[in-house]
């Protein structure tokens, strides 16, 4: 990892002199903490009594029987506590916030994961919570908002720009800057300024730590690909860090297609000719903007993989052929999440079915000693409305339509 906040030329921090001091203690304590031995084990334990870890590896024996090819196998954080990898790293965050002696957290969300995390985490913790949404990402992850309301945080709708996640962040900071003499900003994913790609990673690290050790207790060796779809980055990092230097281990990233690269209409910003670099949210990476440096519009119909950057840690892995990177259509997603459902009794959620899909793709095409595994990031309990309107459940879409009119008055 970098010891100053860049991965070749990507990372950094880009920040207003207001911020500086507030980012300065952030890496003071989360340095300490991370050359303190006892700090990570006390972070173990944390998430072994409270956050169901080590989530289990599991052999996908249907899959592997009918595709024909690859074997394959799942790791479970589906099984993490609030549904997701996301508690893995707003844990980690909330017990640096408990060093720092501040008393009030923010985050920004989109697919709502993180948000239930983060306001999971400020319950168990005893913080104050808000947490900014982009007002498109509300309507349709009103499960998740309901649950971060009970939790005790405070949902803000994001009105500005496109309404997705970038202007939940942008939001997220505008706030930060104001009140952080008590306000920890819990970024989500491994993106924004130095600190921040590091942390994240670290306490995302886990799961390949876990992986790595299961797959040596029952195959006797490491796989040979790992699969991680990637919206900000961090269930890819978490996933894919502990391997990195194993060269004989593939590891592939997929990306929201969307409705395909040649169609504007995605979310790619490694696998498409469509990324540039540039400078914004307080990093440098890939971005997709114009050529005039302003952010487009993204699309996928995972609302957790659609923001416009990446991280600046993937995309130096990306430039050096460590990670290939691919991306996967809203209709193979849906595709790759009705197999799983039907063939193994799992419901992954749509940013996890990204890496279902490219990776289901390939396991017929490889030899029955392959060893593969797809990362299962979160389940498709929050979904539940996008995919029964993309199934064509005309039950369903009534149901949908009547609890849209009940939320508008919510």
């Amino acid at each position: 990892m970098s010891t100053d906040g860049y991965y070749g030329r990507f990372g950094g921090a880009f920040i207003p002199e207001i911020l500086v001091a507030t980012l300065s203690q952030l890496k003071k304590e989360f340095y300490a903490a991370k050359n303190n031995p006892e700090f990570w084990q006390e972070y173990v334990s944390l998430m072994s009594s409270y956050s169901c870890r080590p989530t289990p590896l599991t052999f996908a024996e249907n899959l592997t029987r009918d595709l024909g090819g690859a074997k394959i196998y799942i790791k479970r954080e589906d099984l993490n506590h609030t549904g997701a990898h996301k508690a893995n790293n707003v844990m980690g965050q909330g017990l640096l916030v408990k060093k720092m002696g501040k008393s009030r957290v923010i985050a920004e969300t989109g697919a709502g994961q993180h948000g239930v995390a983060t306001a999971t985490m400020a319950a168990k913790f005893g913080f104050d919570c808000t947490i900014y949404m982009g007002e498109v990402d509300v309507e349709r992850q009103r499960p998740n908002v309901f649950w971060m309301e009970q939790l005790g945080a405070t949902v803000v709708p994001v009105r500005d720009g496109t309404r997705i996640l970038k202007d939940a962040i942008n939001e997220a900071l505008r706030d930060w800057s104001k009140n952080m003499d008590t306000t920890h900003y819990v970024l989500g994913t491994a993106c924004g300024p130095h600190p921040f790609p590091e942390m994240v990673a670290y306490f995302q690290s886990i799961i390949g730590q876990e992986l790595k050790q299961q797959m040596l207790a029952q195959e006797g060796r490491l796989p040979d690909q790992i699969y991680a779809c990637v919206g900000g980055g961090s269930n890819a990092l978490g996933i894919f860090t502990e391997f990195l230097k194993d060269k004989q281990v593939e590891l592939h990233g997929v990306e929201a297609g969307g409705e395909g690269l040649n169609t504007g209409r995605h979310a790619s910003r490694l696998s498409s000719k469509d990324g540039r670099v540039g400078v914004a949210q307080g990093y440098k990476t890939f971005f997709l903007e114009d050529e005039e440096g302003q952010m487009k519009e993204t699309h996928s119909v995972a609302a957790g993989l659609d923001y416009v950057g990446v991280s600046p840690i993937l995309a130096h892995l990306k430039e050096t052929g460590r990670i290939l990177f691919h991306a996967a259509t809203d209709s193979e997603v849906i595709e790759a999440m009705r197999i799983a459902m039907k063939k193994e009794g799992l419901i992954p959620a749509l940013e996890s079915a990204h890496a279902f899909a490219y990776a289901l793709q390939q396991a017929p095409k490889l030899s029955k000693d392959t060893i593969m595994v797809i990362n299962q990031s979160g389940r498709g309990d929050k979904d539940i409305f996008t995919i029964a309107d993309a199934l064509g459940d005309d039950q369903w879409k009534e149901f949908i339509k009547q609890k849209a009119k009940s939320y508008e008055s919510y």
